[in-house]
């Protein structure tokens, strides 16, 4: 395994790609939704509004994958499939709640920032 030295981020570090797979927008929101428990594939889909259903699809398997989620299939008839967070994905909770009220609790300068921003480019252009 190559040495990763996080001021080089060299791009044969195995932590950018788990990074890439778990830090994305659907990954943290999948995450979010499972909190509470399993759910049904359908089920996420209708909490994430605007997820189409191959990109939680893949999502979801890239978060398997990984160890993060446990994807379980239900005898049922017809048969189900649901989702849970694994131990090792509930240790991401924390951390990702913390981003999740940083969010919140800077979305106002943010959102002034990008309007300044916006100003600027326009002003150049």
């Amino acid at each position: 395994m190559p040495i990763c030295d996080p001021a080089h981020f060299s791009a044969e570090c195995p932590s950018r790609q788990l990074l890439d797979q778990i830090a994305d927008k659907w990954s943290m929101m999948v995450l979010a939704v499972l909190d509470g428990g399993p759910l049904r594939f359908n089920a996420i889909k209708r909490l994430l509004e605007g997820v189409t259903q191959k990109a939680l699809t893949q999502c979801l398997r890239r978060l398997e994958r990984n160890g993060i989620i446990l994807r379980r299939v239900l005898p049922l008839s017809p048969v189900a499939v649901e989702y849970e967070i694994t131990p090792l994905g509930r240790s991401l909770q924390g951390p990702f709640k913390a981003l999740h009220v940083w969010t919140f609790e800077h979305l106002a300068v943010v959102e002034v920032a990008r309007q300044e921003f916006d100003a600027r480019t326009a002003a150049q252009a």
